[in-house]
């Protein structure tokens, strides 16, 4: 990961944003923010679209070479705007300027207190940027190719964040055979590139995928889905509304040990010891697990490490996540209620499979993933993570780098 690129790349694109036009290598395109892109490479189809920077769909072989969708979201893009007035689930998007949670709305930086709009239990906290958060923004794509694509977000102090800030997400995808992927497995990569302009500021951004790698043939993803986080020795403890406490608890001694998935288990294996975990009266995971790397990985932002592994009995399709992020939250659904229809193209697959299936997004019909730093980390110093989550303009650019490499199983 060169910085000097990146800057360069940031530079450029300003009078880009600032004409409203398109730049780099692209084809030609709308100011429609819900134009699907699409990239390819062997054995994988991804799509977008500009508004939130969202991933609308994954596409991949099962066991038997039949082609499965394994995100959660809506076959008509304009149907995410609609969502985000409603459910507002966050399906597919870029979530910042700051993701997940912020106690009171507040934080500190050098003395200087911040407000940002609470939105969410009644106005009691920030969730993943505010009222208006990267997730609702019509982002601009700068560049476009058969297998890649970038939007390009000027923030200017939104949600009364300080300062400027301007981000690139770019995805590709590609099978080709690195040391990291030696048999050349489909991969998805993401990478949310962010410069501080103006004034000293938190950015922590995270995609929020919704995954489902049995594609929605099981009504749940709770006996079928095998879930391991080799690395998540440990986790952040909230409170009733999934607050931060201070308190980190060791996985293996926590909730009868439901928190562990080192060595990896079902979904639903020991959820039934999860009560309060997800928050007051819930059973599930919405739960911030932290990364220990050892020490042959090199806690850098140009390292990647593997912090996920994951896969379905039914379609036999694996999924493998790496990051550069200290953290991920992992999040099973446990508040859908079965409303939410699954994609019509979704359903017409699994007929076509002979399989049946579900028709719609049940409570534990997923496993979000969402590579990030510690929850509410600008909050809590004692962590020491501020110098991951708070960059000024004398800094280098806060890089949220992950990939999603999928194959199947026996």
């Amino acid at each position: 990961m060169h910085v000097r690129n990146y800057l360069s790349a940031a530079i450029y694109a300003l009078p880009t944003l600032a004409q409203g036009s398109l730049a780099g290598n692209t084809e030609s395109t709308t100011d429609d923010p819900f134009e699907v892109y699409t990239i390819s490479a062997e054995n994988i189809t991804a799509k977008f679209i500009p508004y939130g920077a969202r991933l609308t769909s994954v596409l991949v072989p099962d066991r038997s070479g039949n082609v499965q969708d394994v995100v959660m979201g809506y076959d008509d893009p304009k149907q995410y705007l609609i969502d985000t007035e409603t459910s507002h689930t966050y399906f597919g998007a870029v979530v910042g300027r700051y993701a997940n949670r912020i106690k009171n709305g507040t934080f500190t930086i050098d003395g200087v207190e911040y407000h940002v709009p609470e939105n969410e239990n009644g106005g009691i906290d920030t969730l993943h940027g505010g009222f208006v958060g990267y997730d609702q923004r019509n982002w601009t794509v700068t560049a476009h190719t058969t297998s890649s694509v970038t939007f390009t977000l000027l923030d200017k102090g939104f949600e009364s964040f300080p300062g400027d800030v301007i981000t690139h997400a770019t995805y590709t995808v590609d099978t080709k055979v690195t040391s990291e992927n030696p048999r050349g497995f489909p991969q998805l990569t993401s990478k949310l590139v962010s410069l501080a302009l103006t004034e000293k500021t938190p950015i922590m951004l995270a995609n929020h995928i919704y995954w489902n790698l049995n594609a929605y043939k099981e009504s749940t993803v709770l006996n079928d889905t095998f879930l391991q986080l080799p690395l998540s020795h440990r986790l952040i403890a909230g409170d009733s509304i999934l607050i931060p406490n201070g308190t980190i608890l060791e996985a293996a001694d926590s909730y009868g040990g439901s928190v562990d998935f080192t060595a990896g288990k079902l979904v639903g294996e020991h959820i039934e010891d999860t009560y309060g975990l997800c928050g007051d009266d819930c059973t599930g995971y919405d739960t911030c697990f932290l990364v220990d790397r050892p020490p042959w990985y090199p806690a850098t932002p140009n390292t990647l490490v593997p912090v996920l592994r994951m896969n379905s009995s039914t379609t036999g399709i694996s999924l493998e996540v790496s990051t550069n992020q200290a953290a991920l939250q992992i999040f099973t659904c446990d508040s859908q209620n079965g409303t939410i229809p699954i994609k019509p193209s979704q359903v017409k697959r699994n007929e076509a499979d002979g399989h049946g299936g579900t028709n719609y997004l049940n409570q534990y019909g997923c496993v979000v993933v969402e590579t990030e730093g510690w929850i509410d980390g600008i909050n809590n110093p004692q962590w020491g993570q501020l110098p991951q989550q708070v960059y000024s303009p004398e800094d280098g650019p806060a890089i949220n780098w992950a990939t999603y490499k999928f194959g199947t199983i026996e």
